[in-house]
């Protein structure tokens, strides 16, 4: 699965570690789910769609 949760993190202009706290997840989770090594769960990916104001479809996806 394909996400642009890092180019919406450098957009607001957030660290890893800055959106982890933000979503009460370690650096190193934001840093899995921006390299695909990791799908977040569900309600971790409806959090992460709420904290940039968009739809979980538009941020997860299959290309």
């Amino acid at each position: 699965m394909q996400n642009d949760v890092r180019t919406l993190r450098e957009a607001e202009g957030l660290s890893q570690a800055a959106l982890g706290s933000a979503l009460g997840v370690s650096r190193q989770t934001i840093n899995s789910i921006e390299t695909g090594k990791y799908d977040p769960s569900l309600p971790l990916a409806i959090a992460i769609a709420r904290h940039f104001r968009t739809t979980v479809e538009e941020i997860f996806h299959v290309d």
